[in-house]
């Protein structure tokens, strides 16, 4: 039954997942089915995709809750959620210096220490309570939920290794994401930040465009605008692993192994458990 569980919320954040991409990468697919991008259409698409993401994260923590029948050692990781969660948005309140911001440690991390569900619902829960906080809340919320979400979910895949070969995993993981995560987010936008544009060699993508002329109009695109606000986050995210990673994983792991939950065995009563030469005789 655990197993069934487990592959019913693997199966949610894939579903959530394959949406994501489509929202992220449909200027590079539409060329293929010889569709132009509309603009309209971003009214339905926004709202839509943040269902879909609102729905997925509560599906999987019915999943994560329904494994209470196990033992409270679920409930326990769900109440960590929360409190990492928390304390990761409250996070988002430090300035970030051009993009880097601490946020990303412990999405990393979670994922890595506790699986790719509960990665992807540290990332996503995480923005989300962050722009609440802060007032960002707009059209870019769900890319933004969906991408961090990507970040932790990607962060449970990896291998648990020891010594410096495990830090020097996660630094990379961390700063490969700090490109990645930017990229992905240019593309909530990069269709329409030049509207009614016609020349077809530039910076912005314009209606007609083949596949191979938007990849390479959008790959100019991210080296001069977004490459070095990105080498930042980099930096930032594998430095914050540097430093912080081995006292961060040990915390996670000390906690998932303190509250792993035990199957209680009454024990026999202490006359039956001594040898029977030893056990007191019944009256009669």
């Amino acid at each position: 039954m655990s197993w069934g569980r487990q592959r019913s919320g693997s199966v949610v954040l894939a579903l959530a997942s394959a949406l994501g991409a489509l929202a992220f990468l449909y200027p590079f697919i539409l060329p293929l089915v010889d569709q132009p991008v509309d603009e309209r259409g971003r009214s339905v698409v926004v709202p839509l995709l943040f269902a879909a993401l609102a729905a997925a994260c509560l599906l999987v923590l019915l999943f994560e809750l329904q494994g209470r029948a196990l033992g409270p050692s679920r409930s326990r990781l769900v109440a960590l959620l929360g409190v990492l969660v928390a304390f990761d948005a409250a996070l988002r309140l430090i300035p970030s210096l051009l993009g880097a911001s601490p946020i990303f440690l412990l999405i990393i991390l979670a994922g890595y220490c506790y699986g790719a569900e509960f990665g992807f619902l540290m990332g996503s829960l995480t923005l989300l309570l962050s722009a609440l906080i802060t007032g960002g809340v707009g059209p870019w919320l769900p890319y933004q939920m969906l991408a961090a979400g990507w970040v932790g979910m990607t962060a449970g895949w990896l291998p648990r290794l020891r010594g410096r070969w495990e830090l020097a995993l996660l630094v990379a993981f961390g700063a490969g994401w700090g490109f990645l995560f930017g990229a992905l987010m240019n593309l909530w936008f990069w269709p329409f930040a030049a509207p009614g544009l016609e020349q077809p060699i530039g910076l912005y993508w314009h209606p007609g465009m083949s596949l191979g002329e938007t990849v390479r109009t959008y790959a100019r695109f991210y080296l001069a605008t977004s490459l070095a606000f990105d080498g930042t986050r980099a930096l930032g995210n594998a430095v914050l692993v540097l430093f912080l990673g081995r006292p961060v994983i040990a915390v996670l792991d000390r906690y998932r192994e303190r509250f792993t939950w035990q199957p209680w065995v009454p024990l026999d009563p202490p006359a039956l458990q001594a040898p029977e030469h030893e056990r007191p005789r019944s009256a009669g």
